[in-house]
């Protein structure tokens, strides 16, 4: 039997537990569902936008972390959500405001985990939490309000799991158009936060939202100006078949703007290479910079892979942006192609529109194709 290594939280009306692969286990409070579930287990630092984490597609197979210490407390406005619905497995706080005060509040974190089936905790000491997956890196992890006395067939439940199929998962099932416009945009919905399309429909531009596994072929037939690739979960080396139809688009000459997922997808099929970082970039508060330029951006991220620029050909693509705490790639230039592609997150609001001049950057590629 292995050793219990309890963090004792907060009292509550049921008790819960968090149990990481390394059989560290944390005791808190319940939130949300009562159901138990494995996840990989992230954390995300920003200190609001937590309506925004838990219907972001990107976080499709994780429970997410919050290390701000306290949640809730303007509680969930439904217009600020990115998708129909929620897409975390689990949420993991401090403290819980279980009294939210603003003049836009409509629901409670409670109440809106309850609803959808979301298991959560709180009254866990966050801090040391982040630090362990700081230092180990992402691991699994078990929500659970049962008390396992032998962690021993637990752990191997948690040590098994793994993040897959969850492109397919999240993505939209049919084509769809989001708005009308000057500009014909193809969003290629890899996870898509809803806020992408309002960018691009906010500047003029008609919309038409395709599923992950569109060929590429429908798509360029359509004869769009412009292609999106969005955000999107899991590790882009598992969606092969979309990689080659990546391919296709890239080989075309219409100009293409990709995001997160859709960034390290273009870069797969262009030839380069994609690793995991030890534990991400998940929160509002992350510094890129414009390698050209030289200033410095206020950016949001979510994602656990990176483009690995040391084998980049540089006849294929440049960097283009640089995270300014790792030196990690953040943006690639695509040589001789009206390419370009982002690891951030322009269409979020962190800096609060620090980078959101990438998207009149991409209807000026449009406007020059035309």
């Amino acid at each position: 039997m292995l050793k219990l290594q309890k963090r004792e939280g907060c009292g509550g009306i049921m008790k819960a537990y968090l149990i990481l692969d390394d059989g560290t286990v944390f005791t808190g409070t319940s939130i949300g569902s009562s159901r138990e579930v494995i996840s990989e287990i992230v954390f995300n630092t920003s200190m609001t936008g937590y309506l925004e984490v838990m219907t972001d597609p990107s976080y499709a197979g994780q429970a997410v972390v919050m290390t701000y210490p306290l949640i809730g407390n303007y509680g969930v406005c439904y217009e600020d959500t990115e998708s129909i619905k929620p897409w975390v497995d689990g949420f993991i706080v401090r403290e819980l405001s279980r009294i939210p005060s603003n003049f836009r509040c409509e629901d409670t974190i409670q109440h809106f985990l309850e609803k959808n089936n979301i298991p959560g905790i709180s009254g866990i000491d966050t801090r040391t939490l982040t630090k362990i997956l700081r230092e180990k890196g992402t691991m699994n992890g078990l929500i659970t309000t049962k008390e396992y006395k032998d962690l021993t067939p637990v752990l191997e439940k948690i040590h098994e799991y793994k993040v897959e199929g969850v492109v397919n998962k999240v993505s939209c099932k049919e084509k769809s158009v989001y708005s009308e416009g000057k500009y014909d945009v193809a969003l290629m919905d890899f996870g898509a936060k809803e806020n992408i399309a309002r960018r691009l429909s906010d500047r003029g531009c008609k919309v038409t939202i395709y599923p992950a596994w569109t060929k590429a072929e429908e798509i360029l037939a359509a004869g769009h100006d412009g292609i999106m690739l969005s955000n999107g979960p899991g590790d882009p080396k598992e969606c092969i078949e979309i990689i080659k139809e990546v391919k296709k688009l890239y080989d075309s000459d219409i100009p293409i703007f990709a995001i997160c997922l859709g960034h390290q997808l273009m870069a797969l099929a262009a030839g380069a290479d994609t690793y995991k970082l030890k534990y991400g970039h998940r929160g509002g508060n992350h510094p890129v910079k414009d390698i050209m330029t030289g200033k410095v951006y206020i950016s949001s991220q979510n994602h656990g892979y990176v483009v690995d620029t040391d084998n980049l050909d540089p006849k294929v693509a440049q960097p283009a942006f640089i995270n300014v705490n790792d030196k990690t790639n953040e943006g690639l230039s695509y040589v001789g192609k009206n390419i370009f592609t982002v690891q951030f997150h322009p269409e979020a609001c962190p800096g609060p529109q620090d980078s959101d001049y990438l998207f009149d950057r991409f209807i000026k590629m449009m406007e020059v194709k035309a």
